[in-house]
C-alpha cells in the first residue's frame, strides 16, 4: 500500500516567484509532448500571464509542499477568467512532480482548491494529454 503524504498548499510569495517559474517551465516542457508549446531561442517556454499572478487579484498561485519536510510536490495556478461561465474560477496550470503522482496528492489538492473557492469551476486539461484528461475526469467525478 502506498503511503499517504501529508501536504500543505502555500500561496506563492513574491520572493518565491523564481521557484514557481521553474516549476511552470517543467510543466510546460512536459505538456509540449502533446500540445503546441514551443520554447524560444533562450530555451524558455513563454507564459504571457506569469507576472500577472503577482499583480492581479483575480489570479492565485500555490506551491504544494510536503507538510513535514517542505519538499516541493507541485504547484497550482488559479484564475477567475472563465470561458464558459460568467463567474467562477479556472485551473490555469496544475502539476504534481512525476515522482509523487498516483499518490492522490493531486486529487486532494484539487478538491481543496474547489472548496477554498466555492462556485463555478472550469478545468481544461492539457491539450492531447490522455492522462491529464483522465485525472481531471476522476477529480470532477468524485
Amino acid at each position: 500500500m502506498k503511503e499517504i503524504i501529508q501536504y500543505k498548499l502555500e500561496r506563492v510569495k513574491i520572493e518565491e516567484k523564481d521557484v514557481l517559474y521553474r516549476l511552470l517551465q517543467y510543466s510546460l516542457f512536459e505538456e509540449s509532448l502533446t500540445d503546441q508549446n514551443e520554447m524560444n531561442n533562450e530555451a524558455i517556454f513563454e507564459y504571457k500571464y506569469f507576472d500577472s499572478y503577482f499583480k492581479d487579484n483575480n489570479r492565485e498561485a500555490y506551491i504544494i509542499k510536503e507538510q513535514e519536510t517542505n519538499k516541493i510536490l507541485g504547484f497550482a495556478m488559479v484564475n477567475q477568467y472563465m470561458q464558459k461561465s460568467k463567474d467562477g474560477h479556472s485551473i490555469a496550470e496544475f502539476m504534481i512532480v512525476p515522482k509523487y503522482r498516483r499518490l492522490k496528492i493531486g486529487k486532494r489538492v484539487a478538491i481543496e482548491l474547489f472548496n477554498m473557492h466555492k462556485g463555478n469551476w472550469e478545468v481544461k486539461p492539457s491539450y492531447g494529454s490522455k492522462s491529464a484528461l483522465l485525472f481531471w475526469k476522476s477529480v470532477v467525478d468524485e
